[in-house]
């Protein structure tokens, strides 16, 4: 028997984030919603092209293949949508051959109130407003932000890359550092405090459950000396020696790990990505989120003081 959604690594994403609904977008924006339905209804059959997130989808979907008793993760639709015009979505999820059977349809109301209510830790969207609401409000949500839609193909492997500060873990120590931009301030006080472990960011829940797979997998290696991970986490952060002590002491207050960890020291994030080549990279601060050949997905996290 599979685990209820209770126990299960749950992601929400919106139509938007997952196929290319821009054409769809333009027919709402200058004919209106009752066009926007006729449409929909038009193009019922034509299947919708792939979004930015469908990479990061498809293969977090995977997860459940290699772990078919436990089942272990699953993607809810929440949609601004109507039941009626979401019939092209599902229509499309259904010839991409994505296992997602659970959504809500809002009709033009920001469906983040419902983020709870299906045990998500993440809620993924290309619409900013429903984004900033879900973190307002404690919950955890990012932005997509535009970017090349890659053909993804080759192997199962899941490759996912976090900032520390404002996403993991709370702003605590970005505040330290705005208030007065003194760095050798900033590692004085992490320093001191390298003992206290930080308060859970909004994608702690994320990456504490993220870890929970991977010691499926560290099982899954044991009974079999030749599986082959399909989960791969990394840390990419602008912090280096000597407030790195306390990145790990608080995943080690936590009980988790990540599979890679860079202490950057301020160097541009994207000589790092453009190896590492993630299928989503999560940060509190937009001018991280850049990619020179922009083929990297780029996930926003309007948290803390780096966003007011």
């Amino acid at each position: 028997m599979g685990y209820p959604i209770e126990r299960k690594l749950v992601i929400a994403i919106s139509s938007s984030a997952l196929f290319d609904l821009s054409e769809s977008q333009q027919v709402f924006l200058t004919e209106g919603p009752t066009a926007y339905k006729a449409f929909q209804q038009k193009h019922l059959d034509t299947v919708l092209g792939k979004g930015v997130a469908f990479p990061f989808i498809k293969r977090f979907l995977n997860i459940n293949k290699h772990f078919p008793k436990q089942q272990p993760v699953e993607v809810v639709l929440l949609s601004r949508n109507s039941a009626i015009t979401g019939k092209r979505v599902f229509r499309s999820i259904q010839h991409y051959g994505l296992t997602i059977s659970r959504a809500a349809f809002t009709e033009g109301k920001s469906p983040f109130e419902y983020i709870p209510a299906f045990n998500t830790s993440l809620f993924l969207s290309a619409n900013e407003d429903d984004v900033k609401k879900a973190i307002n409000a404690g919950f955890p949500a990012g932005v997509v932000l535009p970017s090349k839609i890659i053909n993804d193909h080759g192997g199962d492997e899941l490759r996912i890359a976090f900032d520390f500060d404002g996403v993991i873990a709370d702003d605590e120590a970005e505040t330290i550092f705005q208030q007065d931009e003194q760095l050798a301030d900033f590692h004085s006080y992490e320093t001191v405090n390298s003992h206290i472990p930080h308060q859970p960011g909004p994608l702690a829940d994320l990456f504490t459950k993220l870890s929970f797979m991977q010691k499926l997998e560290d099982k899954a290696l044991e009974q079999d000396r030749h599986y082959k991970r399909i989960l791969r986490t990394a840390i990419v952060t602008a912090r280096n020696a000597p407030s790195h002590e306390r990145v790990i002491t608080t995943l080690e207050h936590w009980g988790v790990a990540a599979n890679e960890t860079f202490f950057l020291g301020g160097m541009d994030k994207q000589r790092i990505l453009s190896i590492l080549k993630p299928h989503m990279f999560f940060d509190d601060q937009k001018g991280h989120l850049v990619s020179d050949v922009g083929d990297i997905p780029m996930v926003h996290i309007p948290f803390g003081i780096a966003n007011k």
